[in-house]
């Protein structure tokens, strides 16, 4: 995906964050490069992965 941005002045006072999903990413001001990452907050003994059913699209 090729993306270009072009740059203005930029002032930021105040962010107030509500909630965040679980993948998602806040930025401001100006960035090269983005690294995803994950982790867990949930100690490994709660973490319960079960079978999984196809996806079926919805009509």
């Amino acid at each position: 995906m090729n993306y270009q941005v072009t740059n203005e002045n930029l002032c930021v006072g105040n962010i107030k964050v509500i909630a965040v999903a679980s993948a998602s990413l806040l930025l401001v001001g100006d960035a090269q490069t983005i690294q995803l990452s994950s982790a867990y907050d949930t100690p490994p003994e709660s973490l319960i992965i079960g079978p999984l059913g196809p996806l079926t699209p919805k009509a």
